[in-house]
């Protein structure tokens, strides 16, 4: 019985991060890569920025955008603020007359009633053929916008994800960021070259219009947008060269914070586009999201089971006892890395800290979803 758990344990995890990106790679080899082709005449877009508490980064934000090389008159800026009582709005509006983008630039100031209440207010009032949606805090390129919306050349492509990169480690967590906004970037373009590619990342993302629905209190709203394709049988594309740069989260506590959150609401998420699990319906698509997004989030909890039956299986043989030592060298490697977070770490040491809490953060995650309860406001300097 320790032996079959012990390789169930172990199993699972390898398989979600390394055998089915595996499977991936071997299936890629046999899908043709069509790349995108620029559009004849470039759609009208509508970029909405959802800010609570945003004035150390909503200048910065907006002249990124501005700087964009897309046409201006093809263009439409959103800043949905949910209830921010700092100078959010007040910067905002005062950019946008200093610009003089007062037509191109409107500034919602709204009630406070979370980010999913800020996102469609704001697209209640888009009229771009396109929405593009990103964070305050997330800084583009000049060719950013035009590579995002290249894909949806493709009638097939419903929703697209670009790639947000970190641009510095800092010296403490923020390495665990950076390689793994890598790690999935090189698995979202797997999963986009065979067609199975089940979210985008939330801080640079973009859906058709007429494919939108309205955001449930709750969930992750950037999996509830990317899915609105899906659910209406169009793709989701990753869109490369489509670049953002992000901050690294640093502490520890923000860190968990950050995955417990995002747990429990992917959970939810999951719950409302259950049907899309069929894979008699949606084949592909419907694996690599239970893959992804459902046992992905099931390893933390199979950790504990995997240690305490290695250790059972001690006696077993050299195989066993390396195992067992493997994992209780981890440990220790995570909570030095945890212990001296202050101080300028060696690398593994940190990465390790980043695996370690993140782990933590998914397990009560999914308890925070299990027990019932549930996010309703959001305060992105939380998470920072």
């Amino acid at each position: 019985m320790a032996e079959f758990v012990f390789w169930l344990c172990l199993f699972l995890p390898l398989f979600v991060y390394l055998g089915y990106p595996a499977l991936l790679a071997v299936c890629a080899l046999f899908r043709r890569d069509d790349a995108p082709t620029a559009p004849t005449e470039l759609p009208r877009v509508s970029i909405i920025v959802a800010a609570y508490n945003e004035e150390r980064n909503i200048e910065a934000k907006l002249c990124s955008l501005l700087e964009s090389d897309y046409p201006r008159e093809r263009r439409q800026i959103i800043v949905a603020s949910d209830g921010s009582s700092d100078a959010t709005v007040a910067l905002a509006r005062q950019f946008a007359r200093a610009q003089g983008q007062d037509e191109d630039l409107q500034v919602l100031d709204l009630p406070r009633g979370g980010k999913a209440s800020a996102l469609n207010a704001a697209v209640a009032v888009a009229d771009g053929e396109i929405l593009v949606f990103s964070d305050a805090d997330i800084l583009w390129g000049r060719d950013t916008l035009r590579e995002l919306v290249m894909p949806f050349n493709d009638p097939r492509v419903g929703a697209v994800g670009g790639y947000v990169t970190v641009a510095s480690t800092g010296k403490s967590l923020a390495i665990g960021d950076k390689l793994y906004r890598r790690y999935e970037a090189w698995q979202r373009r797997l999963e986009s070259r065979c067609g199975c590619l089940a979210s985008a990342d939330g801080a640079l993302q973009a859906l058709r219009r007429e494919l939108f629905q309205p955001i449930p209190a709750g969930v992750t709203d950037d999996f509830f947008l990317a899915t609105c394709a899906s659910v209406a049988g169009r793709r989701i594309a990753f869109a490369e060269r489509a670049r953002a740069s992000d901050k690294g989260v640093e502490s520890s506590v923000s860190q968990f914070q950050r995955r417990r959150r995002i747990t429990a609401q992917g959970l939810h998420s999951l719950v409302c586009r259950r049907e899309l699990l069929n894979p008699l319906r949606h084949g592909l698509f419907a694996i690599g999201l239970f893959t992804h997004k459902l046992l992905r989030r099931l390893v933390p909890l199979l950790l504990v089971p995997l240690l305490l039956s290695n250790l059972w299986l001690w006696d077993a043989g050299p195989f066993y006892r390396l195992c067992l030592i493997a994992q209780l060298g981890g440990y220790a490697l995570a909570l030095a890395g945890l212990v001296g977070q202050r101080r300028q770490l060696p690398k593994l040491l940190r990465l390790a800290a980043y695996v370690l809490i993140s782990l933590s953060g998914i397990a009560a995650g999914i308890w925070h979803f299990v027990s019932g309860q549930r996010y309703h406001n959001w305060n992105p300097q939380q998470n920072r």
